[in-house]
Formats: structure tokens, C-alpha cells, sequence
């Protein structure tokens, strides 16, 4: 798979309200993972439209592996500014992230006009790429609900990959074991 769009969960959907917040570190670690597992299978691209929480966060993971695997990162938002009404500090990684991305352009001119410019958004992401990567706890879908099930009706064999809370916890104890004072 060279292209894989990756979504998942705003930051309040998951209670995180700062954009510092240390639990963001475990999410990023998570795609981190996996987005190698990816790479090492032959991922070119990653896809995103870069709504905030999970999508930023994969952002920064992205170009985080961007010098070590040649990792590419586009970032296609459903319209202009859709980080106009976000805090001043997640706006400021939208812009960081839109500037450092291999390529950006919103899908529609202009600020939002409708959900349809959300569901044409997925509707994309799905035709551009060759399968998706969801931080998705099944049972509380919350807007990812929306990619979700655009997903499982995509044509052919478009595979869904999630990252679960279990797989969160995993990787919480698997970060915790690297601290020295783990093994005291």
C-alpha cells in the first residue's frame, strides 16, 4: 500500500482539552508504530485533512518520519480555514503542519458552506487511497462514525485499520517500561 488516510478522533471526543497534553505523546507513539509497520510494507503517503487531534497529531508523526523514511505528507482540509474557530495553540500546529506538508490544498474554495464539503472530504480521502489507519473505539464511534462507515462502504477491498483504546493502554505500558525507574 503506498497511500493510506488516517483519521481518527478529536481531541475532546478522547477529554483531551490542551494541546500539550502528555497523553497526546502515547496517540502519537501509536501511529508512529504503526505508520512504520506501513512504511516497511512500502507506504509513500499519508493522507489527512488535518481536523484537529488525531489528524495533527499523525501530521507531526509524519514529518517526524519524514527524514529517517522519505515519508510524504498531504494534507487535503474540507475547506479554507477550518482552523479559524480553534484555539490559538492547535491553530498554530495547523499552520506549522500545512507549511511543512509535501502538499496541501483544501478540497473546496472558501470557509464552510455545508457538511456536504465533510462528506465529500471522506469521500476522497477513501478514492485516494488504498486503505486507512482509525484511532477508532468501536462501541463510542463519535464523529469518526462519519469515515467509518463511508470506509465499509467503499468499492472493492478497501482495508480498515484501527489503533483501539486497548492498543493505546499497550502502548502507555510499553512507553512506561522504557523509564528506568520502571525496572526498580
Amino acid at each position: 500500500m503506498k497511500v493510506l488516510a488516517v483519521t481518527g478522533y478529536k481531541p475532546m471526543e478522547i477529554n483531551i482539552f490542551k494541546h500539550d497534553d502528555e497523553r497526546t505523546n502515547i496517540v502519537k507513539a501509536a501511529i508512529e508504530k504503526r505508520l512504520i509497520a506501513f512504511i516497511e510494507d512500502g507506504l509513500e503517503w499519508v493522507l489527512i485533512s488535518g481536523k484537529m487531534g488525531v489528524e495533527l497529531w499523525t501530521g507531526e508523526a509524519a514529518l517526524e518520519l519524514r527524514e529517517q523514511y522519505g515519508l510524504k505528507l498531504a494534507v487535503i482540509p474540507p475547506f479554507e480555514n477550518q482552523e479559524e474557530r480553534w484555539p490559538e495553540p492547535i491553530q498554530q500546529a495547523y499552520q506549522q503542519l500545512t507549511m511543512a506538508a509535501d502538499f496541501f490544498r483544501p478540497l473546496y474554495k472558501g470557509s464552510y458552506s455545508g457538511p456536504y464539503q465533510y462528506q465529500a472530504n471522506n469521500k476522497w480521502l477513501i478514492d485516494k487511497s488504498a486503505g486507512c489507519l482509525m484511532l477508532l473505539d468501536e462501541e463510542f464511534p463519535g464523529s469518526n462514525r462519519y469515515f467509518y462507515n463511508e470506509a465499509k462502504q467503499a468499492p472493492g477491498d478497501y482495508p480498515i485499520y484501527l489503533i483501539t483504546p486497548a492498543d493505546l493502554e499497550d502502548m502507555a505500558e510499553e512507553m512506561r517500561m522504557t523509564e528506568p525507574e520502571y525496572w526498580d
